[in-house]
């Protein structure tokens, strides 16, 4: 199998970048005792592509299969080869069924940190990206590691840190065993996201990840909308998820500080997306779109998105922030404005009859929201889906530049028309 296999472990890069670990590995001298064969190859890639249908991972198996069916042409096993293809035809078509469902879970993931030389020697300080199964909680991960090493070294030796903040070991009594753990979620920049479209492509093969810590500048963790910001911390491990280990160390860690009203320009062109997401779904999710909606145009005055717009898009205290951010925000409320008025055309196109009632309410706090808007903006923010192109598309232009989410910016649907009065 020379010939057909000289490529080695540059044949699979194509799936996982970690291949290139194998490359590094030098050949072991009892190999020779355990011949491995094309027939040992291709039995273990077949039983890889059962793992792959169990783990609903269906678009590596036509990458898998490539080498084997290397292997049956050579052998002019014909057979053979017209079942490997139906399954290739099976992995395509069950892609088409589940792609654009979210009803696959790929898992969680968290960031673990470990402190207290006495206990954890070299893993003192480090800290790793734990891949959990499908929807493992915080507490279940938690739970789970505070036995694990309360059964190690003790229970009382043991403490679990509750937030998310930056640690500084000297701060910590060296007596006990220190375990933070935190949830986060896979990071790309702008450029990922238009290549990495599918909810598979979002799972795989990745290393960066972020997770967001809220303070204030008077210590307090929550404040107001006006005082509230955030820290983002984006982490970069040593290998690529999924892995044959179910941790991967962190290598990089780099934290950025968001003032109040850029905690409020990313919120609400998370929302935003959030929206226009629901409503390009191939099969929306009707209740994930009303419970969306209703916390979008049902929230009390001065709570959500119009705390925001009031605390900085009212007059007085637009003065207060920089001119560019404020236009930004006011960009952004008008989007939200347009994205709202779609989901409730989405909504009010595919209810039942039962639905009319609770339909007519959001439209009637759809209108109070735009009317409060045209307040606090001064100017009359209507939605109407015949404002133009050009308009519309300066518009995504200006959402897909500040937007730092890590859900994909599709904003279709209609747009907000907005003129001084």
């Amino acid at each position: 199998g020379r010939s057909l296999f000289s490529m080695g472990w540059s044949a699979f890069q194509t799936i996982t970048p970690n291949v290139k670990e194998e490359g590094a590995m030098k050949e072991d001298c009892g190999m020779q005792d355990t011949p491995y064969t094309e027939d040992t190859l291709v039995e273990q890639l077949e039983a890889c592509v059962d793992y792959l249908w169990k783990s609903e991972r269906h678009e590596l198996i036509a990458n898998v299969y490539k080498p084997v069916i290397l292997v049956y042409e050579k052998k002019r096993d014909f057979k053979r080869l017209s079942e490997l293809y139906y399954t290739i035809h099976r992995s395509y078509h069950k892609i088409t069924e589940v792609v654009h469902s979210e009803k696959r879970l790929f898992g969680r993931y968290y960031r673990v940190a470990f402190y207290g030389q006495a206990f954890f020697e070299e893993d003192n300080s480090k800290e790793y990206i734990y891949k959990e199964p499908k929807l493992t909680g915080l507490s279940e991960i938690s739970q789970r590691l505070l036995k694990l090493y309360s059964d190690k070294y003790g229970t009382e030796n043991v403490k679990m840190i509750q937030d998310s903040n930056k640690v500084n070991p000297k701060d910590l009594d060296p007596k006990f065993a220190y375990i933070q753990v935190t949830f986060v979620t896979p990071y790309f920049d702008e450029k990922e996201l238009t290549e990495r479209r599918t909810d598979f492509e979002k799972h795989h093969n990745i290393k960066r990840f972020v997770f967001e810590t809220p303070f204030t500048l008077s210590g307090k963790k929550h404040g107001g909308v006006e005082e509230q910001c955030k820290r983002r911390t984006i982490l970069t491990t040593s290998q690529t998820f999924p892995y044959v280990k179910k941790r991967i160390q962190v290598v990089n860690q780099q934290s950025t500080e968001l003032n109040p009203i850029e905690v409020a320009i990313d919120e609400m062109s998370r929302k935003v997306s959030e929206l226009n997401h629901l409503c390009c779904m191939n099969e929306v999710d009707m209740i994930r779109l009303q419970l969306k909606l209703q916390g979008s145009v049902s929230a009390k005055v001065n709570a959500g998105p119009m705390a925001y717009a009031w605390a900085f898009l009212e007059e007085k205290n637009a003065k207060k922030y920089p001119d560019n951010q404020v236009k930004l925000l006011k960009e952004i409320f008008r989007q939200f404005a347009a994205a709202c008025g779609h989901a409730l055309e989405v909504n009010e196109r595919l209810i039942k009859e039962d639905q009319l009632e609770y339909q007519e309410e959001m439209k009637s706090h759809y209108r109070d929201l735009l009317s409060e808007l045209s307040t606090v903006m001064n100017e009359q923010v209507v939605y109407g889906e015949d404002t133009t192109k050009q308009q519309g598309a300066e518009r995504q232009h200006v959402l897909r530049a500040i937007s730092r989410t890590t859900t994909s910016n599709n904003l279709s649907g209609g747009t907000v028309a907005a003129s001084s009065e």
